[in-house]
């Protein structure tokens, strides 16, 4: 099957990737849009595993306030080249993390950049609930295992449900970013203040 250009235009507007890629990944599919996007974010996520050990020097800060300027943002996402950092999908990408922080008000980015004093805290209060409680001993690891995982899906950006998707987490988000672009891409840092509450 012959693929078009429109075929291949369309390929690369819904994922971003090179024309000599989308050709490819349309002819492998025999024309079918969905699998060639699933190539193609294979491909690209097999790229960006590679690069994980380079440094990711390049990206921009997103500032985003929201209710009239109730609520203010700060978003730092790094990515390894200026080229894709000047990009509109990766500045896009930056916006929709601004605001997700502004929405969602998480606390951390990921699971590995929580405070050990912080989870041991968590973790107390999970113990003294299921206490509390009245729960027999042999259930106790099992509560504090399922409110740490609730925990984690509230407080870290990566674990948090999409604000405008509820199938899917703000991980995914990165993840298809990082496929799209075949580079390596990080959330630095955030920051959200919000009028007369104490910043973290």
């Amino acid at each position: 099957m012959a693929v078009t250009a429109a075929q291949i235009k369309e390929l690369r507007e819904l994922t971003g990737a090179g024309v000599l890629d989308c050709r490819k990944a349309l002819e492998s599919s025999g024309g079918d849009k969905e699998k060639a996007m699933a190539l193609l974010r294979e491909k690209g996520l097999a790229a960006a595993a590679k690069r994980a050990e380079r440094e990711t020097l390049n990206g921009l800060i997103e500032l985003y306030n929201h209710g009239e300027g109730r609520v203010g943002v700060m978003v730092e996402v790094n990515c390894e080249t200026d080229f894709v950092a000047r990009t509109k999908e990766f500045r896009a990408f930056a916006h929709e993390l601004a605001l997700q922080v502004a929405a969602a008000a998480p606390r951390f980015i990921s699971l590995e950049t929580i405070p050990p004093d912080v989870l041991s805290a968590e973790q107390a209060a999970a113990r003294q609930f299921a206490v509390d409680e009245g729960k027999p001993d042999s259930v106790i690891p099992r509560i504090i295992e399922g409110r740490m995982d609730k925990f984690y899906d509230e407080a870290c950006l990566l674990r948090q449900v999409y604000i405008r998707d509820d199938s899917r987490k703000v991980g995914d988000l990165l993840q298809e970013m990082v496929a799209s672009t075949g580079e390596k891409i990080t959330i630095r840092r955030f920051v959200r203040w919000a009028l007369g509450e104490e910043t973290l």
